[in-house]
């Protein structure tokens, strides 16, 4: 089964990370890898093999996949808008990519397989590796406030509130996060639908995720996860491919 663990954020890279967690596989089993606006560094350990870091780049797609025993794995979640900042690229370029950090850095991002064996050291070496100047840093936070925004506001309103015009914020944030904000806000809803999922109706759970109604909810939910909410629910689920040499 796949096991994980939420390693704590510390005040120095809560600003850039937005969640780290440590999962290995203790069997074989279909493992999910949900849509997903953020992109994700993971540095992957299989026994017998040097590590594999990686760059999992938004997802706009479930994905299914047979995992196998043995591989253990660093995952550090970014926050919305702070991938060009610490990979030099923009995210628009990774979505639903998976990319070796070598193939953006070079060296340095093979040298951080180092740290495979302490998420936090590996964490904060990443940071530490940030390029960019105060404008970039700027429109980061541009944008991260955007996207904390757009879970109850439209890009209009959110636009209005940060004194920026609707275009220029859409410019900035398709670039930074990898998609507009239409799509970034779609994701989240499926997302906030497959963590409440057993524990609201679905009429309930619609109007909370942001829906029109149950019907919304279900079309949006079979078109990113593959099967309506009732089905993924009783494990109804799309054919599982087999597990990459960079997948987890």
């Amino acid at each position: 089964m796949l096991e994980e663990r939420a390693v704590e954020v510390s005040a120095g890279l809560r600003p850039w990370v937005d969640e780290m967690l440590v999962a290995s596989m203790t069997g074989e089993q279909m493992v999910l890898d949900a849509p997903d606006a953020a992109t994700t560094l993971v540095l992957r350990s299989v026994p017998g093999r040097r590590p594999e870091l990686v760059v999992m780049g938004p997802r706009t797609q479930a994905l299914y996949y047979l995992g196998r025993q043995g591989p253990s794995c660093v995952k550090v979640r970014l926050r919305p808008g702070r991938a060009r900042l610490l990979l030099g690229r923009s995210a628009r370029d990774l979505v639903d990519q998976v990319v070796p950090l070598g193939d953006l850095w070079g060296e340095p991002g093979q040298l951080l397989a180092r740290h495979w064996a302490d998420p936090v050291r590996f964490a904060e070496a990443l940071v530490a590796g940030r390029s960019g100047g105060p404008a970039d840093l700027s429109n980061s936070e541009l944008v991260g406030e955007a996207a904390r925004l757009l879970s109850t506001n439209d890009i209009r309103d959110s636009a209005k509130r940060l004194h920026v015009s609707e275009r220029h914020l859409r410019n900035l944030f398709t670039e930074g996060v990898g998609m507009p904000p239409k799509r970034f806000a779609r994701i989240n809803r499926v997302r906030t639908v497959l963590a409440h999922a057993h524990t609201r109706p679905w009429s309930e759970l619609a109007l909370e995720a942001g829906y029109y109604d149950h019907s919304h909810m279900t079309a949006e939910f079979r078109r990113i996860m593959g099967v309506p909410p009732s089905a993924f629910l009783r494990g109804e689920l799309p054919a599982a491919r087999q597990c990459g040499p960079l997948e987890y």
